[in-house]
């Protein structure tokens, strides 16, 4: 009886679980649907331009419509790929789509979408219609005892188009058929949805072998960016190096040739000139020690990246506050992508955004470092403007990170980069 005594809470909390937990697996099946029932309209419509494209190309006309048709199944094949990532296993996407006919033919992903697209825009697109009919007819038949009389005679009858309804009794009748939909929508939606989600599962995949292809240009890529980001990096020296520094040291040599020609006739105005070229060397060292710090901040390299991005937040124009919670230290490429990440974001901030103040937020979880700066400025920032935006993303992609950019007209801007922390 103890037993009995102690077990009956534990089964009546998982009574009271159960429908709970099938509430929420039937919202997020019917979630699925609607999802696959958008993706499938996009099938349906990449079918027909595929079908009038191939119909097309039996009399040459077609042809230069062939790398259109064939983006476009990509694209929405893609789509569908990144549905079911969100939902289930990863499914990486595909290259860029083949341009002629005969590779299209020949490519076997290519074959694959366009069995998948059949399906979908078939099959998919009856079960998300269905998927959404069913709790439609839930609220029309709940709801029919209500405002059945408004409809014409004969007329007023289920969602299942009987039986025909002459008085309340059989409205309330009809009213009962909702507990049939609302079972339907709790145990059938989740079946509807996997069997929409099942074509795409088994076709959309890559082959075998073409995680490597993908990888290897995914690396390629980065390669070129690592290669441009390096590049980028050596003209910014130059250009500092040449026009600021170079020409101070001009500066100095030319006054201390005419302190030299004057000592002789006019000690007072030598005296002068040496002053101005003791100056003018120390304008040009202060100037040599800001380009070595934007080499490497030797603060980044004898304390930790919170000690850099702290120093750094000081000498912004914009109040910078910094929030950095980096236990033990990454990779020193990391650490320095990091520092001009933000150096650079906080450099478009004081330049471009007209904020009030701006946020830095770094943070590590597991193998991963991101860093987050924030402003409350006019937004509207474009990576296609050559903002610095750009160079934020080869260097993130140099390091195979990521950028995220979020600017929406009036603010606040967020420049959100991802890094793999290294060893």
């Amino acid at each position: 009886m103890a037993s009995d005594e102690h077990d009956r809470p534990g089964a009546a909390a998982a009574r009271r679980w159960v429908p709970a937990a099938r509430v929420r697996v039937s919202l997020d099946a019917l979630e699925r649907l609607v999802g696959g029932l958008g993706t499938a309209v996009l099938a349906l419509s990449a079918l027909a331009l595929l079908t009038v494209t191939a119909l097309t190309c039996l009399v040459g006309v077609g042809l230069p419509a062939v790398p259109y048709a064939l983006r476009a199944l990509r694209l929405v094949a893609d789509r569908e790929r990144d549905r079911l990532s969100r939902t289930g296993p990863d499914i990486a996407a595909g290259l860029p789509a083949p341009q002629t006919l005969r590779s299209a033919v020949a490519d076997p992903t290519v074959r694959r979408e366009a069995r998948w697209l059949v399906t979908h825009a078939t099959l998919g697109l009856f079960l998300g219609l269905l998927g959404l009919t069913l709790p439609i007819n839930v609220l029309r038949d709940g709801t029919f005892p209500l405002w059945w009389r408004l409809l014409p005679a004969g007329e007023a009858t289920s969602a299942l188009g009987f039986p025909v309804v002459t008085d309340t009794a059989g409205a309330l009748g009809v009213g009962l058929f909702s507990l049939g939909w609302l079972a339907l929508v709790g145990y059938a939606t989740p079946a509807l949805a996997r069997l929409q989600e099942l074509p795409g599962r088994r076709l959309l995949p890559p082959a075998p072998g073409a995680d490597l292809v993908l990888r290897v240009a995914e690396l390629t890529a980065t390669r070129a960016a690592a290669l441009d980001a390096h590049a980028a990096e050596l003209r910014r020296i130059e250009r500092a190096l040449h026009d600021g520094t170079q020409n101070r040291i001009v500066g100095v040599t030319v006054l201390l040739g005419a302190a030299r020609r004057a000592v002789a006739r006019d000690p007072a105005d030598a005296d002068a000139l040496l002053e101005r070229a003791q100056r003018a060397a120390e304008d040009a060292l202060a100037e040599l020690r800001a380009v070595v710090r934007g080499i490497l901040p030797p603060v980044l390299t004898d304390r930790s990246l919170p000690d850099a991005l702290l120093s750094l937040a000081a000498t912004c124009p914009v109040p910078a506050r910094v929030d950095a919670d980096v236990p033990g230290r990454c990779a020193a490429s990391v650490e320095a992508t990091a520092y001009f990440v933000a150096a650079e974001a906080l450099t478009n901030v004081a330049r471009h955004s007209g904020a009030r103040r701006a946020t830095v937020t770094v943070r590590r979880a597991g193998d991963r470092l991101r860093v987050t700066i924030v402003d409350d400025g006019r937004g509207g920032a474009d990576e296609r403007a050559g903002s610095g935006l750009s160079g934020i993303r080869r260097r993130a992609e140099a390091h195979d990170g990521t950028l995220t950019l979020t600017s929406p007209s009036g603010g606040p801007t967020t420049v959100e980069v991802d890094l793999p922390c290294g060893s």
